[in-house]
């Protein structure tokens, strides 16, 4: 794997369910509602939230280790003239912070970090905002 190629493995597990497998070997079952497995919409919203998630902390842990630090993603499900997708999507999050110097260090770059994060560093929140194409094609 090169430093800017990303690819994952899906393989059809039962009726409905694949499997995913990173280049790592790390796996993750997906489906499509019907059991517990995250749906396809659902990862959208985890690596959403994850990829803000992940730049944020890594900034602002370098200044304080936050007490607590929650993502809320969502989304609203449509169908319109372009089928089906997500629309009104939002990232919260949801950081506490310690009090004391590491803690006023950390709380004075997290606006900055935030906007940084929406604006450019997010390469998920990035692909879904600016767009691109999504080739589909059987194997040859």
């Amino acid at each position: 794997m090169t430093d800017t190629h990303r690819s994952i493995e899906l393989e059809r597990t039962g009726p409905n369910a694949f499997r995913a497998t990173n280049a790592r070997g790390t796996t993750l079952d997906l489906g499509d509602g019907s059991s517990d497995d995250f749906t396809p919409v659902e990862l959208l919203l985890v690596a959403l939230g994850g990829c803000s998630a992940l730049t944020v902390d890594e900034i602002v842990a370098r200044r304080a280790e936050p007490d607590s630090f929650t993502v809320h993603t969502s989304g609203e499900k449509i169908r319109d003239e372009h089928g089906s997708r997500l629309t009104d999507l939002q990232v919260t999050l949801d950081i506490a912070l310690p009090e004391g110097e590491a803690g006023d260090a950390a709380r004075a770059v997290l606006d900055r970090t935030v906007q940084q994060t929406r604006d450019r560093l997010c390469s998920v929140s990035r692909t879904v905002e600016v767009g691109t194409s999504v080739q589909l094609k059987l194997s040859d």
